[in-house]
């Protein structure tokens, strides 16, 4: 929240407007021709004079060309065809086929050193907008902006973006695409003139969307390379782009994708976008970190330690039964669980996946005395109970289903094609929103549930309100954000997981209501490195779910070793994905061992800088979090395929205090499989102190290891 109040201010003529903090300026010559105008966004400069500040303004004004308009048309805050403006407009919309044009004159601004709040408004097209820009205190750029129809007709919008200009030398584009098991892949191309468009029309971000959109200098990495990147903080259907155009332009935009009269204002009413959201960095890392950095300081965070997790899908899937229930619980709690979450298959009728979503009841067949056996049980060992949820989706075979067939998302007579045998469930419908929440509700007050893991395992395909109805993926988003704030309002603590088929809504909208994301419903820790390293740009590591699982890999059949899986599952909210009444005791004990680590490291990993190492060996991959205060770290080396050079060269470990001494120490765990290469490797037998400048600038040889093998390695500073 702002802590500084906003002075009103008029209009000056040239005047430039500086907003900064967290090591960003942004500089906007708010009468430049129209609209005002973004000139920089990126490094700081306070300490500017004005007359620095204005002179940057009239630098970056374009002079007349041949063959142009008489004035050249620039990226405004709202820029619009009526100036000039032939790329993608930052608004869009009409009144009933006609009065398309809008052109925003700016009629008040709020200020102060790092807010604006623009009032805009065009009395031909009988329009209004407040526009607003705010840097955050680790100098993140969010804007939003707010519609309301002066007219006595209902106006439509197709269309409101947000446009961040990035620097024209940045000529390379960076974001991800992917599927289910596999999403958040790194995907770069030349920006190049034109528009690179990602859209989602999945009702939900979709396992394929792009989380970051991401513009910089060519061969930018995590380490080096100025880059501009933006995320749209919104759980439904969205637009991103990147556009280079002829007039020597080069922006991002992002916003709401809105269907076919999804949104239209009646007179006098408003709407208003989802915060867009924009970060800079000299690498990627650096961007991350002013996301991580401002999540971290949001009123609502978990600062809690994050407990260790079981969840028991891929140890019981739907077989349910008390007896081996309570001996999972038993052994979760002999390694140090502390957090036991009931996966599907305990409400009605849900004995597969093809029926029962939507009887939000515990099953008397299977559960004749209600949860509380197992709830009792759970608790008395001092671990949190949690339960499996997911409460927007209906199977057709289901009671309710058959009762209220209206309250199914649906365009047409016929239903929308299924998915893993189920429909959503129309939340923005009074009746079947008062039921969800009154059937959580009635949960949360009979069992003392902790955590939800709220799961979304399907796309929205051709959501509306009914046969012939209005487009529904906003007001479905909308409705859920609201049911989620109000079941946190009624059961204060309540922590809520954001899992849809594994990533497939993972974004700052729906953090903004739930207390971390699964990241991806693949286990398979040679497939999470890349995943997570991508997540991580945006979300931190603690709002990450990241577990070790069995030694064969359930989504990808892949046999992995236990130290391999743990040491992947190390930077994130730890937990378990595994039937640990199957396991012998000597892995039960192995397992211990990595969650005591994980424990003593955790306060680290929420609030310390991941670390990610450009320029290693393609086998290799080293990564690390860095104490907020540089008095420790934990990395990681990988091994994920075998290397040409053997010994491999030198690793580097960046991040830490340049002139302070570290010891570097190998955390040896106890898995049988791991190192053939420690015992040889020197540094590793005796005592070595190096200082951070030496680790970040030369670095250590690593351990020899085979294919899917991970080394830990702690680096402690010396007083």
């Amino acid at each position: 929240m702002e802590t500084s109040a906003l002075s009103a201010a008029a209009v000056a003529p040239s005047r430039v407007l500086h907003l900064h903090r967290g090591g960003t300026s942004v500089v906007i010559d708010v009468d430049a021709a129209f609209s005002p105008v973004i000139v920089h966004w990126g490094e700081s400069l306070e300490g500017s004079a004005p007359d620095s500040l204005a002179s940057l303004a009239m630098a970056a004004r374009p002079q007349r060309v041949s063959g142009g308009l008489d004035r050249t048309p620039r990226l405004s805050l709202v820029a619009t065809p009526a100036s000039g403006w032939l790329h993608t407009p930052g608004l869009e919309g009409h009144r009933n086929g006609a009065g398309f044009s809008a052109q925003f004159e700016v009629a008040g601004l709020q200020s102060n050193d790092h807010r604006a709040l623009f009032s805009l408004t065009d009395p031909e097209a009988r329009l209004a907008a407040q526009l607003e820009l705010r840097l955050g205190p680790s100098g993140l750029l969010h804007q939003r902006m707010t519609l309301r129809n002066t007219a006595d007709t209902a106006y439509t919008v197709q269309s409101m973006l947000l446009g961040f200009p990035v620097p024209w030398d940045a000529t390379e584009l960076l974001d991800t695409t992917g599927r289910h098991l596999r999403e958040r892949s790194p995907q770069r191309r030349p920006f190049t003139f034109g528009t690179h468009l990602r859209e989602s029309r999945r009702g939900r971000p979709g396992a394929d969307s792009t989380l970051l959109l991401a513009a910089g200098r060519p061969g930018f990495g995590f380490e080096a390379g100025r880059v501009h990147g933006i995320h749209v903080a919104w759980s439904g259907n969205h637009r991103v782009l990147a556009e280079r155009v002829a007039t020597g332009e080069a922006f991002l935009a992002g916003g709401e994708l809105l269907a076919p009269g999804e949104l239209i204002l009646e007179p006098g009413a408003t709407a208003q976008t989802p915060w867009v959201v924009g970060s800079w960095g000299d690498g990627l890392t650096e961007l991350s970190h002013r996301f991580h950095g401002e999540l971290r300081q949001r009123p609502q965070h978990p600062h809690r330690p994050r407990p260790i997790t079981l969840n028991t899908w891929e140890a019981v899937y739907f077989d349910h039964t008390l007896e081996k229930l309570t001996a999972l619980a038993d052994a979760a709690a002999d390694v140090g669980v502390e957090r036991f979450v009931l996966d599907d298959g305990w409400f009605t009728g849900r004995r597969d996946d093809t029926a029962g979503l939507g009887d939000w009841f515990v099953d008397e067949g299977v559960w004749p005395h209600g949860l509380h056996p197992l709830v009792d049980h759970v608790t008395a060992l001092g671990m949190e109970f949690g339960l499996w949820v997911e409460p927007e989706m209906v199977n057709p075979d289901s009671e309710l289903a058959r009762a209220h067939p209206d309250w199914i998302l649906r365009a047409r007579m016929s239903l929308p094609p299924a998915a893993r045998q189920q429909q959503v469930l129309d939340l923005a419908h009074p009746e079947a929103y008062a039921y969800v929440a009154g059937r959580l509700k009635a949960l949360l007050d009979e069992y003392p549930i902790a955590y939800l893991k709220w799961d979304h395992n399907r796309d929205l395909a051709d959501a509306g309100s009914g046969p012939g109805g209005v487009a529904r993926v906003r007001e479905q988003t909308l409705a859920l954000y609201r049911l989620l704030d109000e079941l946190k309002s009624a059961r204060p603590g309540l922590e809520i997981e954001s899992c849809a088929s594994g990533g497939a809504r993972v974004d700052l909208g729906i953090l903004d209501h739930t207390d971390r994301i699964w990241t991806s419903d693949s286990l398979d820790p040679l497939e999470r490195l890349t995943n997570q390293r991508y997540t991580a740009l945006v979300v931190p590591p603690e709002l990450m779910g990241m577990h070790l699982t069995s030694p064969v890999v359930h989504s990808s059949g892949r046999t992995v070793a236990l130290g391999l899986s743990a040491a992947v599952a190390l930077f994130g909210h730890f937990g378990v994905e595994w039937d640990l009444t199957t396991v012998d005791t000597p892995t039960r004990e192995s397992i211990s061992q990595w969650i005591v680590l994980a424990k003593r490291i955790r306060s680290t990993i929420a609030t310390g800088w991941t670390i990610d190492v450009d320029g290693t060996d393609p086998g290799i991959d080293v990564r690390g979090v860095v104490a907020e205060d540089r008095s420790s770290a934990v990395f990681t080396i990988t091994q994920t395929e075998t290397t040409v050079a053997y010994p491999p060269g030198r690793i580097r470990l960046p991040g830490l205090e340049p002139d302070r001494p570290y010891l570097l120490e190998i955390l040896s765990l106890g898995d049988e499989s791991h190192d053939p290469g420690q015992s040889a490797l020197e540094w590793a037998q005796h005592p070595t102190v190096l200082t951070g400048r030496m680790l970040a600038a030369t670095g250590i040889r690593p351990p020899v290891q085979l294919p899917q093998q991970s080394t830990v390695v702690q680096l402690t500073a010396q007083h």
